[in-house]
């Protein structure tokens, strides 16, 4: 079980799930069709994958963006993001649909105002959002014209207008959701071709689903405390999977939370896609 089981993404080419423990520095993977889960020590915490192509993938950790070579694993420093800064680490982050990575980070200990939000595309590096404390939520639509984040210690899921070609932020931001009245907190999610983003709430119990105006359409209970991030898996993206945490709980709540850390396949249907592959 992972201590902070976080950033699950899928590749079709292998019908593979990647995932990351961040805190104790492990990338995981597993084929669907089967087989053992495979993992692998980073020596560092890292917290997202995105694939480049068939051999190499681009691993978000807390000194940078590396290249991984699949066949050996591998690491190669490529761009260093906050490597001089030992209070942050890199968290949620995700492929626009143009090949740029907006990559977030957040301090170790949770920080206030510590981390920040970046654009990353062909080389070039910006940064989008800073004071963010635990950044989250990042995903976009299908057509790459607006990106959803957040910063979790707000309760707010904001919604900006993104330049369909760059991935870059156009406008102001304004409040998607508001969740601050609501049980637990914005983690992770994903964004489905109908527009539907699906969010896992930590510290809640549930993953929910919210339509393109924001309104909740629908609410799947997990078997745990602290669900963190959801992606789209199989061969159609028709299934949506969970990772989830103990982070955080003494033995008392683990005990009563005896599932936690574990990656969860849920047993719907969703109209899901495929990660765009990420421009270096």
């Amino acid at each position: 079980m992972c201590k902070l089981g976080e950033g699950p993404s899928y590749d079709p080419a292998t019908d593979t799930l990647y995932w990351f423990d961040i805190v104790n520095g492990r990338l995981l993977d597993r084929r669907l069709s089967g087989g053992a889960t495979n993992v692998h020590e980073l020596g560092q915490m890292a917290s997202a994958i995105a694939i480049i192509d068939d051999q190499r993938q681009l691993i978000a950790t807390e000194t940078g963006l590396f290249v991984r070579d699949v066949a050996t694993g591998k690491m190669t420093l490529h761009t260093a993001i906050e490597a001089d800064n030992p209070v942050t680490r890199s968290n949620d982050s995700r492929v626009h649909p143009c090949g740029a990575f907006w990559v977030g980070t957040m301090g170790k200990g949770e920080e206030k105002g510590a981390g920040s939000i970046y654009w990353f595309f062909k080389g070039e590096l910006r940064k989008l959002f800073s004071d963010i404390t635990v950044s989250n939520s990042i995903c976009f639509t299908e057509d790459g014209a607006i990106a959803y984040y957040t910063d979790t210690s707000t309760g707010l899921l904001m919604r900006v207008g993104c330049d369909p070609a760059t991935g870059l932020p156009v406008g102001e931001p304004k409040v998607f959701v508001d969740h601050r009245s609501a049980k637990g907190f914005i983690d992770g999610s994903v964004l489905d071709r109908d527009g539907i983003l699906w969010n896992a709430v930590w510290g809640g119990s549930v993953v929910k689903a919210y339509g393109p105006d924001g309104k909740l359409v629908r609410s799947i209970a997990m078997p745990v405390t602290q669900p963190s991030c959801p992606a789209f898996v199989g061969k159609n993206a028709d299934r949506l999977a969970v990772t989830s945490a103990w982070q955080g709980n003494d033995d008392k709540q683990r005990k009563l939370d005896p599932q936690a850390g574990k990656t969860f396949l849920l047993d719907i249907e969703v109209n899901g896609r495929f990660e765009p592959r990420v421009l270096i």
